[in-house]
């Protein structure tokens, strides 16, 4: 009979003070199939939430423009992805950039490589994208990038981070080139201690663009692990596979709290520290991570339908 116990839902950590505002204007991922599938945002998401929707090779781009259209309707930020080994070409970038602004009044983009190998034409990263000059001429208020706080294979193929430290000093000198506002928004990770050296790493090298934390959420465990390897997560990875280790919790879903309380604590502790807020990465479906937020988040996470 033990047994049925661990089909519960496992505890929440004690209530965590730190960790509402840690929450507060916190972002999340979607795609357009993802989307699809809720019926009201505003019964989920904090008015103006940032939203960001990943392009996934393949995606055409009417349906990528159709979600931004929905959700900016809705009040929300969003922010597209533009990947850039997808993109044709300069003309095709312009194109893409045109018709968000367009039809959905889109000002904010993540600028990424992308996880395809071969460039489909003339662009293979996101420093491409930003020379073009094609999003300051929009107007764009913010760029974002991306951030790997264990590492990423795909640029550094030998495990260490060389190419990539030498990419974020380009984009750290390209924020005082542009009139948008730069962030790095960071893979997902699920220890504290990488990611906190991480910060301070850079910090002491003088990489001063604000960090927003990429954090997975609910999901289950082998769900977590599959998507983990898949994106070369590093260390923290060990997390997740002491869990699947635990019996008792092994059939329970992951749960960010632990995580998320050590960066709010720390956060609390040192307020200069360079991490911004959290983006996540709602992994086990975006109604359970942002009623997850809501249970945790307090005012930080209250829903747009029941705000004011």
């Amino acid at each position: 009979m033990a047994l049925l116990n661990f089909r519960k839902r496992e505890e929440a950590s004690p209530r965590n003070g730190d960790l509402e505002p840690f929450l507060k204007d916190y972002s999340i991922e979607v795609m357009p199939r993802t989307a699809e599938k809720v019926e009201d945002f505003r019964a989920l998401l904090p008015e103006g939430t940032r939203v960001y929707i990943a392009h996934i090779e393949g995606t055409p781009i009417e349906d990528m423009v159709a979600t931004a259209k929905r959700l900016s309707a809705d009040g929300y930020n969003v922010m597209p992805h533009f990947p850039a080994r997808i993109i044709k070409d300069k003309a095709t970038l312009a194109d893409w950039i045109a018709r968000y602004q367009g039809e959905a009044g889109v000002e904010q983009a993540l600028l990424l490589a992308g996880g395809v190998a071969q460039p489909h034409g003339d662009f293979h990263s996101s420093m491409q994208l930003m020379e073009t000059g094609l999003f300051d001429q929009a107007g764009f208020k913010r760029l974002h990038v991306a951030g790997h706080p264990e590492g990423n294979r795909d640029i550094d193929a030998n495990g260490g981070d060389k190419l990539v430290m030498e990419a974020l000093r380009w984009k750290q000198d390209f924020q005082s080139r542009t009139d948008a506002k730069m962030a790095l928004a960071t893979q997902f990770a699920f220890d504290a201690d990488p990611i906190i050296a991480w910060a301070n790493r850079l910090r002491d090298e003088g990489i001063t663009l604000p960090i927003h934390i990429g954090i997975a959420g609910p999901a289950k465990l082998q769900t977590l692990i599959k998507f983990a390897i898949a994106c070369g997560v590093g260390p923290s990875l060990k997390v997740l596979q002491k869990r699947a280790m635990d019996v008792t919790k092994l059939l329970l879903p992951y749960e960010p709290n632990e995580v998320l309380g050590k960066l709010a604590a720390h956060k609390a502790a040192n307020p200069d520290f360079n991490i911004e807020t959290v983006h996540f990465f709602p992994l086990g479906g975006i109604k359970s991570n942002a009623t997850w937020a809501i249970e945790n988040g307090g005012a930080s996470a209250v829903p747009a339908a029941k705000s004011g």
